[in-house]
């Protein structure tokens, strides 16, 4: 088991910015705003130490 910490700063800031660029699609381009879901919620998983 690996118990050493890991910093997730930059990932919470990935997934800010996933979310933004999301937002963007969103609004922007709707039918292509799926493309940016799977960087969005691998970022999250991430930061969320779930991964």
């Amino acid at each position: 088991m690996n118990t050493e910490e890991t910093s997730t700063g930059k990932y919470w800031m990935m997934t800010l910015v996933s979310l933004v660029a999301c937002l963007a699609f969103l609004f922007i381009k709707p039918e292509w705003f799926w493309v940016t879901l799977p960087f969005l919620f691998t970022a999250l998983t991430k930061a969320m130490g779930k991964m």
